[in-house]
């Protein structure tokens, strides 16, 4: 089975007794990786539903146990050394967020026998249809993981829908955001079936987005959708203490600064530095500084006695975990990009990255010539993704890693500004040592757009892409709609929104040997167009021997070197928006789409069309070798065979081009947001090229899975 990316950030990782190893939630899985090097180790199979909480079980740092929680509503057991499942419970509720106090103080009782192993959850009560949509969905209930079954009668709160558990240090309080108040109960010492929980409320004026507990002192950090720090001390002097205060009760709200209503708390205090929401807070081992961060990308170490703070900025991507481990040197930081930073605390400088496939924005208006297309390597499996923060990520399929990353524009990102430059556009030479890309500079307010084509030229010794030509404005004001590099020599193409097309070599010819910037030696060979139209979609022949361009509803067929027009096919009703060369055989495949979309598969020696279907194809994939190409369809609603797609769903529809009998269809199901429609083309590529080298029908195996999106795909024929 082959796997390609996925989700890193899903939930908070966790750190082994020793630090060398830090445990993931990666979808259905753990994945285990080496802190020195970044590098999967291990990865923990069992779970049949998204793995929400890891725990490491504090021991000694040879001994290498977990407990991990899941949707699927059980709770497993694990020596991740192994990696052996030890024990599964199931207490048949979805499981969001699991924390276990006992592990951080449990003692041994006078016969010398270890206590019961309490852990709390906040599960998902499974409603019926007919039940009313505002009843309580969320629960924490208390399981008792020694008998393997949940705690009866004992339920924590009820909540409108489930969220986490936030554990204080060494598991003496636990707590839960409801949005505009805290929930905070006390654990008592000797856990049992049969306790009385003493609990309290903390409320605030805004929703509450980040909770953190004090390792020594009452003291409780709360961060809001506005970007405000709040800062209770004295927690819970009336409620969690065993002896009555004098003064206490009686006192008045001048003697509670900011303290609201009766919450049980000595002061408030409120701190005020990020533009959005706080995602991230965390108090330091001893104690004296609070970590927060948010959407800025900015960890903030605030002095908690004098509220003094210092800045980690430029993390590039909105802050949603961090993590200390017993190395109290090390942590780690989990970032919306997919990617989890790991951190020396003492110099605040970042070790190393575990990185998954990073998305490009997702709220990005739709502008003429913008795509965001995932071009892929078929010989390494490696894929090269436009990322949102001008950068394009190289992510090996076949490794299942991040190899590289290539700063496209230089330019200070913050997640949290207005989005103005978009790497749009991304090809690969067959070798891998050309790459051409495409940024634009959106307008402000309709005018100032700019379009930068750059080529880079990949070392062959250090094999890191170096900027080798930069050309502002190739098509003058008009965007460009693709780009394309010949297999077979140091030529590319691009193709414009404004009527032209242009030729584009290399004169140098060979990559450099070091990292050192090379001077321009992209020019411009020869210009094209036809009777003025739109040139929509461009490709070379897998011998490089003739170009073929859309001219709006007509391809038109040349001669790169000559730049001399051979023919003209075809003549769509709508207009064509990707062409593609079928391997090394006889075939171009094109696709047009809107009202009337259409499929056409042409042959090149009788220069007339083969075949068609009217399908509105999203996304077309050529084998390098053989007649094979995958088509991904998305519709409204279709019927393929038996089933019936729906809004989320689509079909992947594998071809013989000699044959318009489909060789195989894979139904597509889309659980997450609509704009990253290009996970589902990395599929695509992947099942069409895994085809080309194996030559065989299970292809059923082969899935992938990134980041905020999953696909599933199942064979249908």
């Amino acid at each position: 089975m082959f796997t390609g990316g996925k989700s890193f950030v899903s939930s908070p990782p966790a750190f082994s007794n020793d630090a060398k190893r830090l445990l993931v939630c990666t979808g259905n899985t753990v994945s285990v990786f080496s802190t020195s090097t970044g590098l999967q180790t291990n990865e923990l199979e069992g779970h049949e539903a998204q793995v929400t909480s890891v725990i490491v079980v504090p021991a000694s740092k040879v001994l290498n146990y977990c407990w991990t929680a899941s949707l699927d509503g059980k709770i497993k057991y694990w020596d991740f050394a192994a990696p052996e499942l030890m024990k599964t419970i199931d207490i048949r509720f979805p499981i969001h967020s699991m924390v276990i106090p006992s592990l951080l103080n449990q003692t041994t009782e006078s016969n010398g026998k270890l206590p019961d192993l309490f852990s709390y959850v906040y599960s998902e009560v499974v409603k019926q249809k007919e039940e009313h949509s505002n009843s309580f969905r969320g629960q924490i209930q208390k399981c008792n993981l020694t008998k393997s079954r949940l705690v009866g009668g004992v339920k924590l709160a009820e909540t409108q829908s489930p969220g986490s558990i936030t554990i204080s240090p060494y598991g003496k309080y636990i707590g839960v955001r409801e949005k505009r108040k805290l929930r905070i109960w006390e654990i008592p010492e000797k856990d049992s079936e049969h306790v009385c929980y003493k609990k309290i409320r903390l409320h605030h004026t805004r929703s509450i987005t980040a909770l953190a507990f004090h390792p020594t002192e009452r003291v409780i950090a709360a961060g809001d959708v506005t970007g405000r720090i709040l800062i209770w001390r004295g927690v819970g002097l009336q409620t969690f203490s065993n002896s009555k205060l004098v003064n206490g009760p009686n006192k008045d709200e001048e003697d509670r600064p900011g303290v609201r209503d009766e919450d049980d708390a000595d002061s408030c205090t409120t701190w005020h530095w990020h533009s959005a929401q706080v995602n991230v807070l965390f108090f330091s081992s001893d104690g004296a500084y609070l970590y927060s961060g948010g959407r800025e990308g900015v960890l903030v170490c605030w002095q908690l006695d004098s509220g003094k703070k210092k800045f980690l900025p430029r993390i590039g991507s909105p802050l949603l975990y961090f993590i200390s481990s017993p190395d109290p040197t090390l942590s780690s930081i989990s970032c919306a990009d997919n990617r989890i930073q790991l951190l020396r605390t003492t110099s605040m400088e970042f070790l190393r990255s575990i990185s998954g496939i990073k998305l490009p924005s997702s709220h990005l208006a739709t502008y003429e010539g913008f795509g965001s297309d995932v071009v892929v390597n078929p010989t390494d499996g490696v894929i090269a993704v436009p990322a949102e923060d001008y950068r394009v990520q190289f992510y090996s399929l076949f490794d299942d890693r991040e190899i590289q990353e290539v700063q496209i524009c230089q330019r200070n990102h913050h997640p949290g500004d207005e989005i103005t430059v978009k790497v749009n556009l991304v090809a690969l030479s067959r070798d891998g040592s050309t790459m051409s890309t495409v940024e634009t500079r959106l307008p402000e307010e309709g005018i100032g757009s700019l379009v930068t084509l750059k080529f880079w030229a990949r070392g062959s010794q250090s094999k890191q892409f170096n900027l080798s030509t930069v050309i502002y404005e190739p098509h003058r004001e008009a965007g460009i709609s693709s780009i394309a590099v010949r297999p077979t020599g140091h030529m590319a193409v691009s193709s414009s929104y404004g009527g032209d097309f242009k030729v584009w070599v290399n004169r140098h010819g060979t990559p450099p040997k070091d990292e050192t910037h090379q001077n321009a030696g992209w020019t411009c060979h020869a210009v094209g167009s036809y009777k003025k139209k739109p040139m929509t979609s461009a490709a070379f022949s897998s011998d490089g021997s003739v170009l073929a361009v859309a001219a709006e509803k007509v391809i038109t067929l040349w001669d790169p070197d000559r730049n001399t027009l051979l023919a003209v096919i075809g003549d769509s009703v709508e207009p064509i928006t990707t062409l593609s060369f079928v391997g090394k055989s006889d075939y171009l495949v094109s696709a047009s789409r809107g009202s009337k979309p259409q499929l056409t598969i042409w042959s090149m020696s009788k220069l007339c069309a083969t075949w068609s279907y009217r399908l509105d194809a999203e996304a077309i994939s050529c084998s390098m070798y053989n007649s094979t190409f995958a088509v991904l369809v998305l519709s409204e609603q279709m019927v393929v065979g038996e089933a019936t797609l729906h809004p989320h769903e689509g079909t992947i529809v594998l071809f013989n081009a000699e044959n318009a009998v489909p060789l195989s269809t894979w139904l597509v199901s889309k659980v997450a947001l609509p704009s990253n429609l290009h996970l589902v083309h990395i599929y695509v590529v992947f099942v069409c090229n895994i085809y080309s080298f194996s030559r065989i029908s299970g292809l059923a195996a082969i899935s992938v899975s990134i980041s905020v999106s999953i696909y599933f795909p199942r064979i249908i024929t």
